[in-house]
């Protein structure tokens, strides 16, 4: 396994190192707390040279010469009681400052250990700041080493005072190990370092600690403010099971001892928010700010400059990208100097807040309207993933018909096929014409507390026909509300049938509405918040405290994991918390993650890989013959013919991965990490689900690779194709509203003679009225942008030094090749202009799951984690 060192001479000999290092001053953008701090902030990237100065380390690089302690640690020669002996302490010398690869405010310096050939091969080594202020180490490299070249640390990590620590802080080399085949004197390293991320379940976290553990979703409500913003616990139990997110150890509210007291500071182990250069955790940061000071002023000048809550017409809400929002001077300087917002100011002079035109308009100001973008947009939009084929006539409902009543459809044969061509409802069905948008059973439960409040609304389903040209067409539309009397007696439901003349054409526009602010929401709390990030933090947490930073499967993970933990808990502040922006501009308001736990229940982790995914809802069939072993039954679905191209390449990395590191079955079962982390991560981690006969067993390769890469799947490409487009389809609230406000009009109602008369009015009146407009495109044109260090599929921080094995690398490399030859096919399908679901009325191509991108708003990329 190891050479010696017969370089060395026994009587010592000097080894030298580099350690690659960044400072506090330069990184920490999360001690900003207001844009009045953020003056130092420039376009293009983070500058923060002194904004945090008292509590940092001091910016002059003689002081880190003797603050800085390490030891080198023997991978190959142990001491008495079998552990690998450790190096005498050694400390930084002079600042490098021509040293090669150096990332933007990074330092290098010189070391030298004290080591001779009876020490062995060095496999860790020990560091301890004496220093009052934290640094975040990069790197070490010990150089020339005699029989084994370079050997290389990676760290990335955050290095505080040393008396925070029971023991020093460790690091490995960027070796690669099962735990059986781990160097002897190297295992109780790896098993205690282990257990100091497990902690012991007890106390408040503190801001320097790694510890990571669970907690159930007690920490959204606050009911020590206001009685009304106490919310139930989410997840521990049988009627709201939930995923586990990090534990803080927060002490209990004084009101509701089972919900967390909230606080301005949300521990996260330390290194789950790096505080990158140019990062996302500015984004995150600027998130922050923009919920909590700047959103407050700028509906407050909305207000001054409309003076009316509501937008009149369709141009009324172009101003938010023609005109712009004028802004007070005492508003601007609020959150002017942060770069985000420079970019929205408008450059003519005028003090201007101006959004930019979301790409669903910038062809064609109208094709939104229409029936086939409508459509379009369920198999190439932001929630791509929800249609099904229809097999069954009438469509049914799985909802408790002892609670809820008969909720079969009330659609007809009749008021489809006159719109179907020539073609009978049974023909269709049995030719795969034939699909659904149901979102009836997941609202209905939820329609009296909703329509309670001020918002009103409906369960829909949507038919849909597939047309011989590739495009879907909508047949009809049933809205469902709850019956006046009891649940008992059903729904009381109507149907909606396609018009382009008159007020008929108006009401089909408001039943389209309640379609798509149905699929908003769903998208915002299930697909987006449940299915990505939700369900991959209990991965997270498993991982961290069961698999070593040397096993081979942390390695295969962590790049997907990056900034996932920092931007949940941002949410659990500030988007899905009590009256959080969610809750206040989305239709279920405070009822929003509560449907999402009850929508977790019937969750199955397998089924969240792309192929099953599109067998379980019908879209497609097993064929040997088609390309990834399955055919589209909707030849022309951008998401999925994409998306088959991307899981391909993933699955085929990852397959390659695994059984480089395990050469059978065997060697699975016999890893005691990997055990201990699946057992964890089902019965803690996703323990609401502990009992679910469909989690992998993890006994065989197989069960491993699927795993692995519908984790990898999640966390990069299905992320990608649900967050990515958020602005640029809708960064337009008339194509994409979040809530509606009224019910249908009915005939011989003053609603319906208004419709007749205005009905650009009526349909602003029912949906997402302007402040809650201005508060959903600030957020969510955040929440679309690619931070500038953006990581992508295929792309790794370490570069090539994540591993020192050398097939890996290769095959990684030929992944990332893959990917960019993927992303050439895809650029060609969208300019085949026989598939006219790739640009569909819009005129706006598909392009959510390129691999690539740049830095912004860019409606494609696909990012390895859930980073925003």
């Amino acid at each position: 396994m190891f050479a010696t060192l017969k370089g060395l001479s026994k009587r010592g000999q000097k080894v030298k190192g580099r350690v690659v290092l960044m400072h506090k001053n330069v990184l920490d953008i999360n001690a900003l707390t207001t844009a009045k701090s953020a003056a130092g902030v420039i376009k293009g990237g983070v500058k923060i040279a002194n904004c945090v100065a008292g509590n940092i380390l001091d910016t002059a690089t003689a002081g880190l010469g003797c603050s800085v302690a390490l030891r080198l640690i023997s991978a190959t020669t142990a001491d008495e009681s079998g552990k690998g002996k450790v190096g005498k302490r050694t400390f930084f010398e002079g600042f490098v400052t021509s040293a090669p690869i150096l990332g933007t405010g990074q330092n290098t310096y010189d070391v030298h250990f004290e080591w001779d050939s009876e020490m062995g091969i060095p496999g860790a080594f020990y560091i301890e700041n004496f220093m009052q202020g934290e640094f975040f180490l990069v790197s070490l490299t010990l150089e020339d080493i005699p029989n084994q070249g370079d050997i290389n640390f990676v760290c990335n990590s955050w290095i505080y005072n040393a008396k925070k620590y029971t023991t020093a802080r460790i690091f490995f080399a960027n070796k690669t190990y099962l735990p059986s085949e781990m160097p002897s004197p190297l295992v109780y390293y790896r098993q205690e370092e282990l257990k100091i991320l497990r902690g012991d379940g007890t106390d408040e976290r503190l801001e320097w600690e790694r510890i990571y553990d669970y907690d159930v979703y007690n920490d959204v409500g606050d009911p020590d403010c206001k009685a009304s913003l106490a919310r139930p616990v989410i997840g521990g139990s049988k009627t709201l099971p939930y995923p586990r997110r990090g534990r803080t150890g927060r002490k209990p509210s004084k009101k509701d001892p089972k919900s967390e007291k909230r606080s301005e500071f949300i521990y996260l182990p330390r290194d789950e928010s790096f505080g990158h250069l140019k990062s996302s955790d500015f984004l995150v940061y600027i998130l922050k700010s923009v919920s909590q000071n700047v959103i407050p002023a700028l509906t407050s000048a909305i207000t001054l400059q409309f003076n009316q809550p509501e937008f009149n017409s369709f141009d009324d809400v172009r101003t938010f990208y023609e005109g712009g929002i004028k802004l007070p001077t005492n508003t601007l300087s609020k959150f002017s100097p942060i770069p985000f917002f420079k970019e929205l100011l408008r450059n003519d002079g005028e003090s201007a807040l101006k959004f930019p035109l979301p790409k669903v308009v910038q062809v064609n100001k109208s094709a939104w309207m229409t029936d086939e973008e409508f459509t379009r947009e369920m198999i190439a939009g932001v929630n791509p993933h929800i249609i099904k084929r229809l097999q069954e006539f009438p469509p049914k409902s799985k909802l408790d018909k002892q609670l809820f009543g008969d909720h079969t459809s009330t659609v007809t044969k009749e008021q489809l096929e006159p719109n179907m061509n020539g073609v009978t409802v049974e023909q269709a069905i049995q030719t795969n014409r034939l699909y659904i948008l149901d979102h009836h059973d997941t609202f209905y439960p939820y329609l009296r507390k909703i329509n309670a409040a001020d918002t009103k609304t409906y369960a829909t389903r949507t038919i849909l026909f597939l047309q011989t040209d590739g495009t879907l067409k909508p047949l009809a539309i049933e809205l469902s509300s709850p019956h006046p009397q009891a649940d008992s007696f059903g729904p009381v439901s109507d149907v909606y049938l396609p018009a382009s003349e008159g007020v008929e054409a108006s009401i089909w526009l408001l039943a389209k509405a309640y379609v798509v602010v149905n699929d908003s929401c769903h998208h915002q709390l299930i697909s987006h918040w449940l299915n990505t990030h939700a369900v991959v933090e209990p991965f997270i947490i498993a991982t961290n405290r069961h698999l070593s930073v040397v096993h081979p499967i942390h390695k295969l993970l962590l790049p997907h994991y990056r900034d996932t933990m920092n931007i949940n808990a941002l949410a659990r502040n500030v988007l899905v918390n009590a009256n959080g922006v969610i809750e206040s501009t989305f239709l279920l308001g405070r009822y929003s993650l509560e449907l999402s736990a009850v929508v977790y229940k019937d969750w199955v982790f397998p089924d969240q890989g792309l192929p099953k995914d599109l067998l379980k809802r019908g879209v497609a069939v097993e064929d040997p013959t088609a390309p990834h072993g399955l055919r589209l039954l909707i030849e022309d679905y951008p998401y999925a013919a994409d998306g088959l191209e991307i899981w391909a390449a993933i699955k085929t990395w990852v397959d390659e991965y695994v059984k480089f590191y395990y050469k059978s079955d065997a060697d699975i079962v016999q890893d005691s990490e990997l055990r201990e982390f699946w057992k964890e991560l089902v019965e803690v981690g996703h323990g609401d689900l502990k009992n679910a006969t469909w989690w992998y067993k993890m006994q065989n390769r197989t069960d491993l690779i699927e795993a692995c890469t519908t984790l990898i799947w999640i966390a990069s490409a299905l992320h990608a194709a649900v967050n990515f487009g958020q602005y640029p389809y809708g960064g337009l609230i008339l194509n994409r509203p979040t809530k509606t406000r009224r019910l249908m009009p009915k005939k011989g109602s003053p609603e319906y003679d208004e419709l007749a008369k205005n009905y650009q009015k009526v349909f602003l009146r029912t949906i997402t009225p302007k402040n809650d407009t201005l508060v959903d495109l600030t957020v969510i044109e955040i929440l679309s942008r690619h931070a500038s260090d953006e990581q992508y599929l295929g792309q790794r921080i370490e570069g090539d030094l994540w591993t020192s094995d050398t097939q890996p690398i290769v095959a990684y490399k030929r992944f990332a090749s893959k990917l960019a030859e993927i992303e050439l096919k895809l650029a060609q399908r969208n300019n085949d202009e026989t598939l006219r679901n790739r640009h569909g009325p819009v005129n706006m191509p598909y392009t959510l799951l390129y691999p690539s991108s740049k830095e912004g708003l860019t409606c494609r990329g696909i990012p390895n984690s859930i980073s925003i």
